[in-house]
């Protein structure tokens, strides 16, 4: 009856050196014959061979030059104290048949602990692959969810119905990107103040945005992308540009490449003179700039009517005497708005005055507008 291996807790390991030529079954006979009676009767091979306290004795013998060398080993499901004085009783064999040997003990392992080495080995090497899956698919179903979820916050913003991120309103910045496609992929990087232009006719919804937020133009690293730039520097206040890679799309950029593209994005200003391109500076003064530059460097104030007609026009040195006699409504002139200027022009009920900049004013009238060349 031989042990069964998960029952076994020690494994017993040694060499055997033989003095003369013996087979297998040789060692075994003399192990268990020279064994009997030596550890007493409790602990005796045999009988705990038949109670499967003990398994079979292996041998692997090998005949080098009239001399036999090997290894054995001796499975045990005895305690560990049983087991050690089995091992040191096989130790005192000293002879096998006729010729002198030696049996030497190399080790008595715990199998449970070796058992329990490779248990934990291989649930590394399970945790490691599992570990290894995930990473390789997670990303990829997180962002199927993200896609689609970003995908349907999309949303269309004026009355042209522009492509466009939920935050265009929420937002003091905005990116504005050639079409739809554009939209979408910035969506799915987690940028939602974006809007589509749709074509080289920039809307007017476009430019008002334009006009009241932070704008960043995006656009493609191609010929197209170009020409949608300079359509928009023409008609639309920009703030910043940033352009795809040459010859890439904004669409089809991950999320790095969009990232470091509005990192190194640029002034408006600087992008036009890296081009050569000179954008006239549009006029504060408004429809009154025809006048302004008239009075410019004469030293004169021009008095206008509701109407914008002329009324008169004096030297600036007599601007504030003149206000209280004639009581425009309109003042241009070539000068600092002061503070008792506004004063007069404030009892006299003038609407609005046109200068060259405003001076250390404290309280500004609010029925008085102030346009200025210099802000």
């Amino acid at each position: 009856m031989s042990l069964d291996p998960s029952a076994a807790k020690y494994l017993i390991k040694g060499k055997i050196r033989v003095e003369g030529i013996v087979d297998k079954s040789d060692v075994i006979g003399a192990i268990f014959g020279q064994t009997e009676g030596l550890i007493g009767e409790e602990l005796d091979l045999r009988d705990l061979q038949k109670s499967a306290r003990i398994g079979r004795i292996e041998v692997d013998i090998k005949h080098v030059q009239g001399k036999s060398e090997g290894e054995f080993t001796l499975t045990s499901a005895l305690e560990k104290v049983e087991t050690v004085l089995i091992a040191s009783a096989i130790e005192s064999v000293d002879r096998i048949g006729p010729c002198k040997a030696e049996l030497k003990i190399d080790r008595v392992e715990d199998i449970r602990i070796a058992k329990r080495k490779r248990v934990v080995e291989r649930a590394k090497e399970i945790l490691a692959e599992i570990m290894k899956q995930a990473h390789e698919e997670m990303p990829d179903l997180v962002e199927e969810i993200r896609q689609s979820v970003q995908v349907e916050e999309i949303t269309y913003y004026g009355k042209e119905r522009l492509p466009a991120g939920p935050n265009i309103d929420k937002s003091d910045a905005i990116i504005i990107v050639e079409g739809r496609n554009d939209v979408v992929n910035l969506l799915r990087h987690g940028i939602k103040n974006v809007i589509a232009v749709e074509g080289t006719n920039i809307s007017q919804t476009i430019i008002d945005l334009c006009n009241e937020k932070i704008a960043t133009a995006f656009v493609d690293g191609d010929r197209g992308g170009e020409l949608i730039l300079r359509e928009l520097l023409q008609v639309a206040d920009i703030d910043f540009v940033a352009r795809a890679p040459p010859t890439r799309e904004v669409e089809e950029l991950s999320y790095k490449l969009v990232m470091k593209a509005l990192k190194n994005k640029i002034p408006a200003e600087q992008y036009l003179e890296n081009m050569g391109i000179k954008k006239e500076k549009k006029s504060e003064l408004g429809e009154y700039e025809k006048i302004f530059e008239e009075v410019r460097g004469q030293h004169t104030a021009v008095f206008l009517d509701d109407e914008g007609n002329e009324i008169k026009r004096i030297e600036t040195e007599k601007l504030i005497e003149e206000v209280g006699k004639t009581k425009p409504k309109v003042i241009v002139f070539d000068g600092v708005i002061t503070q008792r200027l506004l004063d007069h022009a404030f009892e006299n009920k003038v609407k609005k005055i046109v200068a060259t900049a405003m001076g250390e004013v404290t309280k500004i009238p609010k029925n008085i507008e102030m346009l200025t060349e210099k802000q």
